[in-house]
């Protein structure tokens, strides 16, 4: 009997800190090489009277080379400033145990598109970027928590508190900011990545 419970408590235990399985919104392998991306998770949303700002990550592989895509959304029915990037513009990570992870924005320099949305009258700013790491300390970003996002804009810098969970007001869908990379870590990077 003693033996059965301990059999039980165990399997209960691997089961609760497995890793969730990966979801790619891309994953193809062509004549030119391969490219993976994880699905986008929210990470940040605010809501203020008739404006709302969400930021969406998502982790990309390009031919074994492991980058973080940023997507920046604002919706207001009053003007938006726009953000824009440049080659000087960088994204930092706090991790729960302290340290900072730097990635650099490695392409030509550019600011949100302008999209009118006629039915809600409303004006919407849409950003992507690709950044890169700079180093290879992959291993803290599987087993620390984000507590703080920095984005270095070209009009400068903006800090964002990424919360635990996220229940959407604007895409009703609930996240888990915090964890984005523990809970991506496995779908792209390798031991030699390292």
């Amino acid at each position: 009997m003693k033996f059965r419970i301990l059999a039980l408590l165990l399997l209960v235990t691997t089961f609760s800190f497995a890793q969730k399985p990966c979801e790619f919104v891309t994953n193809v392998t062509d004549s030119i090489g391969t490219y993976k991306e994880t699905k986008s998770c929210l990470v940040y949303e605010k809501v203020f009277g008739n404006s709302a700002q969400l930021i969406f990550l998502s982790l990309a592989s390009e031919n074994d080379t492991p980058m973080l895509k940023l997507q920046v959304i604002q919706k207001s029915k009053d003007f938006i400033t726009p953000k824009c990037i440049d080659t000087a513009s960088k994204l930092f990570f706090q991790l729960s145990n302290g340290k900072v992870i730097s990635l650099v924005y490695a392409d030509e320099g550019k600011c949100d598109n302008l999209i009118y949305n006629q039915a809600e009258k409303e004006n919407n700013r849409f950003l992507e970027a690709s950044f890169f790491f700079l180093k290879n300390d992959f291993e803290d970003l599987k087993k620390y928590s984000i507590s703080l996002m920095k984005i270095n804009y070209s009009s400068g810098a903006i800090d964002y508190v990424l919360p635990k969970a996220i229940v959407s007001e604007k895409i009703g869908t609930t996240s888990s900011p915090e964890n984005f990379f523990k809970d991506n870590y496995n779908c792209l990077f390798t031991d030699s990545s390292k």
